[in-house]
């Protein structure tokens, strides 16, 4: 089964990168879940929360402030004006 490849920036800081199987959270037309295999895509991230199930470990929230979520061939990167950590991510993920 196919992973995603995740990548979450803020304006002046990494977030996270890492495998996921799942991402969720709202652009300007609302809430958006994104799995292996989805349609490429460019949005506007509304503020709120994103919740990222990694390959390995436990979900986790970012919060973020806005910015733009990109889909393509698996890959999903986000760019948000601020972002932070909610919970504590796991193992086998990049985090700075």
């Amino acid at each position: 089964m196919a992973n995603l490849e995740v990548e979450i920036v803020a304006a002046d800081h990494f977030v996270w990168s890492g495998a996921a199987t799942l991402v969720k959270g709202f652009t300007s037309e609302g809430e958006i879940g994104i799995l292996p295999g989805h349609t490429p895509m460019l949005a506007v991230l509304a503020p709120g929360l994103l919740e990222i199930a990694p390959v390995d470990g436990s979900r986790f929230l970012v919060e973020v402030d806005g910015g733009f979520f990109s889909v393509d061939s698996n890959r999903v990167v986000i760019v948000a004006d601020n972002a932070q950590l909610k919970d504590s991510a796991t193992s086998g993920a990049g985090i700075r």
